[in-house]
């Protein structure tokens, strides 16, 4: 390593580009002028990119390593800026993805003094501890000569093991001064290779999946972040064995394949949930057993362990066994460990033999989303809608989406067919998401086909991002599903409670909604607008042929008794006694296993 000397902004910008990181996305505040004037000299290298909300720029590099599985920056400056970005990255610790966020901070000369947006009540410079939770490690270094060293701990830290978001508050003196530093070699400094479980497990595990006779095998979004497709249908076809997936595992199998077992949980499918309640051995993979996942965990909904046997593949030892007991613990990377459990089972041919079962209950699942999904009424169902949008698509077009009815629709209707491909805020559920993710995902996808699919509340709150995508001219198709109002919390509060509350947009005792397709107009972008399904399809191909960002407005149906996806799970949420739901509530929560 040859020494040179430096600024602490350009000592940051130096290892981004040893990394290969290709975009810093924030907004340059005071705190981060530094950082965005070294990102200039480097602009052939690192491109900057505009966001309207420092939240964007964190999901915008989320979306991005979920499409791309590589990190990017997100950035902003000090106070408001930085703290505008903990949903961000409470998003991204959720669904462990890999995102450095860049924060200014007080000049180490004035900690403490109460300068401009500083948080020092308590103790000097003191934004990080907002962020503990959320993230895997934070930094706030003292010296400039400490940032080589930070630098190549937080992208190991990022990267290796379960991914997650770090952050590096960086105060603005060491921005600014220099020294003579040495860049690291990221290739001799962070984590390579993949972590195999225990070679006694794997034969033990390889045994149990050999005597099966319902063997199923669940994957979660460490599949994907793994790059673990090819070991998972290779160890399913050896099986015989149905993948089922959950939320952030959806594209870890094709979903057209014959052992495509659809997804679990309380809004998944209802082969999904049928078959893996009834196996014999399960094998989870990068899955941690959430409660949407597992029906809150009551037995013989999704899930029934025991008499079901668990072998449980995770990278996180601390997510083994902490909701179910398992009969084999693998730690390790999902990829080696699938890779591993073939070569422990060998060349042969599947013993199990229900695959007319499975045939049959996909037939089944089939006639029921028939129901929504080839409905003709008028307003349009969202089911419709989201057949006619994907109807409009290539295979590998990349879905997005956020919190609300669209994330459970698409979750159970849009058929994925490869990984990547189906990006969700899954275990934060956040509103604000799908767009500014769905900036990222084309970024890292330029040539792929990126749909944002959001409700009207998931929209309203990211909107603004529609200028982030005019600018860079990406071309998102962002489709608003609306429906006036938070309607899925309105179905939860109706079926839960009985009564619905704050949960309808209405003015003058009507629905209401903005003119969407005006919104669109007034940032330029692409605009469509279909109230009835005959008119969706054709709306979204014009949208995608025009080549850079577009909006398609869709008016859909609101009635509960349509409006969202199928419940074929359970979910534990709490009934105020004396409620109508509060006995079933009850008996429910009763036969979960997870206590």
């Amino acid at each position: 390593m040859v020494a040179q000397r430096l600024t602490g902004a350009e000592i940051i910008v130096e290892y981004l580009v040893k990394s290969g990181v290709r975009y810093a996305a924030g907004i340059p505040g005071h705190g981060a002028w530094t950082l965005t004037d070294a990102l200039l000299d480097r602009s052939d290298e690192i491109r900057s990119v505009q966001v309207m909300h420092e939240q964007s720029a964190v999901h915008l590099a989320d979306g991005y390593y979920r499409a791309s599985g590589e990190p990017m920056l997100a950035f902003t400056s000090i106070g408001p800026g930085a703290t505008n970005a903990v949903i961000g990255m409470a998003t991204a610790y959720v669904d462990s993805t890999a995102v450095a966020l860049f924060t200014g901070s007080t000049h180490t000369s004035m900690r403490g003094h109460g300068v401009l947006q500083e948080l020092e009540q308590r103790h000097h410079a003191d934004n990080p501890r907002i962020f503990e939770p959320v993230v895997k490690e934070w930094w706030q270094p003292s010296r400039v000569d400490e940032l080589p060293f930070v630098m190549h701990r937080a992208w190991n830290a990022m990267r290796s093991g379960r991914p997650g978001p770090v952050l590096l508050d960086v105060p603005m003196d060491i921005q600014a001064e220099a020294a003579e530093v040495s860049i690291p070699d990221p290739a001799e400094r962070e984590a390579r290779g993949r972590t195999r479980p225990d070679a006694t497990l794997v034969e033990r595990a390889a045994r149990l999946l050999a005597g099966a006779k319902r063997p199923v095998i669940v994957a979660g979004g460490g599949v994907i972040s793994a790059d673990a497709t090819a070991e998972l249908l290779n160890l399913a076809e050896r099986l015989g064995a149905p993948v089922v997936t959950t939320w952030n595992g959806k594209g870890a199998i094709d979903e057209t394949h014959a052992l495509a077992g659809q997804t679990i949980g309380d809004t998944g499918s209802t082969i999904g949930n049928a078959l893996s309640a009834s196996a014999d051995v399960l094998l989870s993979v990068g899955c941690r057993f959430v409660d949407w996942s597992a029906s809150s965990w009551r037995k013989g909904v999704t899930f029934a362990i025991p008499p079901t046997q668990l072998i449980q593949l995770e990278i996180d030892e601390r997510e083994i066994g902490k909701n179910y007991p398992v009969a084999v613990p693998l730690v390790g990377d999902a990829r080696a460990g699938l890779a591993d459990l073939l070569d422990a089972l060998g060349p042969g041919e599947a013993s199990t033999s229900y695959g007319e079962e499975i045939t049959k209950l996909r037939r089944e699942w089939e006639q029921q989303v028939e129901i929504k999904s080839g409905s003709e009424a008028t307003p349009m169902t969202m089911a419709r809608a989201v057949r006619e949008v994907q109807a409009a698509t290539l295979p590998d077009a990349i879905v997005v989406t956020g919190a609300g009815l669209p994330q459970g629709m698409v979750k159970q209707r849009w058929v994925t067919r490869g990984p990547r491909t189906h990006i969700t805020s899954g275990g934060f559920s956040t509103m604000g998401f799908t767009l500014p993710a769905a900036i990222g995902a084309q970024l890292a996808r330029p040539n792929a086909q990126v749909l944002a699919v959001c409700g009207d509340g998931d929209f309203l709150q990211t909107m603004q991002e529609l200028a982030a995508a005019a600018i860079l001219g990406t071309p998102v198709c962002t489709i608003v599903l609306d429906n006036s109002g938070w309607i899925s919390i309105k179905g939860g509060q109706q079926t839960h409670f009985g009564r619905p509350a704050m949960t309808d947009f209405m003015r003058d005792g009507a629905p209401y909604s903005p003119d969407f397709a005006a919104i669109g107009r007034a940032f330029d972008v692409h605009t469509e607008f279909a109230d009835v399904a005959s008119e969706v399809r054709p709306a979204v191909e014009r949208a995608l042929a025009s080549g850079g960002p577009s909006l398609v407005h869709v008016r859909v149906d609101r009635d509960l008794a349509v409006a969202g996806p199928d419940k074929t799970g359970w979910w534990d949420v709490p009934v105020p006694e004396g409620r109508p739901a509060y006995d079933d509530q009850a008996r429910g929560r009763a036969e979960e296993q997870h206590r």
